[in-house]
């Protein structure tokens, strides 16, 4: 086994890092997605945001794992982090670096590695995107190409992370945030030439809800109807709120159509919520849906901007399904 060597840039290098304040802190939804994706895209068991740290490598995000970090001697992020592209390791067992290595030889018994660094936004590599597979596999130049747009959508979080880019009452990406990770991900689709749809939704009724349950109340109905957005949509969608009661889920990989399958069961939640004896009010909402065209949309404003005439047509002509149905108030 070759543990890995230091970075000349070491001592700055950490200090990146430790300026980011987010080592051992909780989960977050904006890394969550990006591992999701990068498993469901990849078609692997593993995927990882690790950071190395002086002496271990945390990982920030981790999904197919129990493991929270690893020794650094023994990390194959450690090697990526020397590297300016992609490390691709296809068959650890046959690589003199890691074929006696532990997580090689027992679990998670690493055969396939593919890390991509991550940077700060002053250039320094405090860590990978990183997908794992227990069986030897390749990563042509297109998937290493998708890594790598992965791994700048991962860097925006890190850039923006002192930007406020997260709604404090929802906890989801406010506009700021969600403007940064969807221009990354309307890129990565354009280039690959993928689907994406961006879903724009208002919170019907929610004037009426503040002026008749009070402000604290509307919150409560602005965190519930975000949290059914995150239950309805898939794990890998973008869900926001861009503001006020106004919504945006961009889903990556799926036409208009497939993304009407996960708008009816949005309405289906909110119907089973709303036919529960607690609630004093009705949860509904209008929405416009756009599906991602390059021809048409330059950037993300451009696809906001139809998204938010669609939904506001909707609105105003009540479109089926989605028109408020308030529940008066309880006694």
């Amino acid at each position: 086994m070759q543990p890995p060597r230091t970075p000349d840039d070491e001592s700055e290098r950490l200090e990146a890092l430790q300026g980011l304040c987010i080592l051992d802190t909780d989960p977050e939804e904006r890394f969550d997605r990006y591992t999701r994706l990068a498993r469901r895209l990849f078609g692997v068991p593993i995927a990882l945001v690790s950071l190395v740290d002086a002496d271990r490598q945390w990982f920030k995000s981790v999904q197919g794992l129990e493991a929270t970090e690893t020794p650094r001697e023994i990390s194959f992020c450690g090697h990526a982090i020397l590297d300016e592209g992609p490390l691709v390791v296809s068959d650890a067992t046959r690589d003199d670096r890691f074929h006696d290595n532990p997580l090689v030889q027992d679990d998670p018994a690493i055969r396939f590695y593919a890390g991509h660094p991550l940077r700060t936004p002053d250039g320094s590599k405090i860590g990978t995107l990183c997908v794992i597979d227990r069986e030897p596999r390749t990563l042509d130049a297109d998937d290493q190409a998708l890594l790598g747009d992965l791994a700048e959508m991962v860097q925006a979080e890190f850039a923006t992370i002192a930007l406020a880019t997260v709604d404090e009452l929802t906890g989801l990406s406010n506009r700021r945030g969600f403007r940064a990770i969807s221009a990354q991900a309307i890129a990565a689709c354009r280039r690959r030439k993928a689907p994406a749809t961006l879903v724009y939704l208002d919170l019907d009724g929610f004037k009426q809800i503040n002026d008749e349950f009070g402000h604290a109340e509307g919150d409560r109905a602005l965190t519930t109807f975000a949290s059914l957005l995150l239950e309805s949509f898939r794990e890998s969608d973008i869900v926001s709120r861009i503001g006020g009661d106004e919504f945006a889920v961009l889903v990556v990989d799926s036409d208009a159509p497939r993304t009407t399958i996960s708008i009816q069961r949005f309405e289906e939640v909110l119907r089973r919520r709303n036919a529960q004896p607690e609630p004093r009010y009705a949860l509904a909402f209008s929405a416009g849906v756009v599906g991602f065209d390059p021809e048409k949309h330059a950037t993300i404003e451009d696809l906001l901007a139809q998204a938010d005439e669609r939904m506001y047509a909707a609105k105003a002509g009540q479109a089926p399904g989605t028109e408020p149905e308030p529940i008066p108030p309880t006694p």
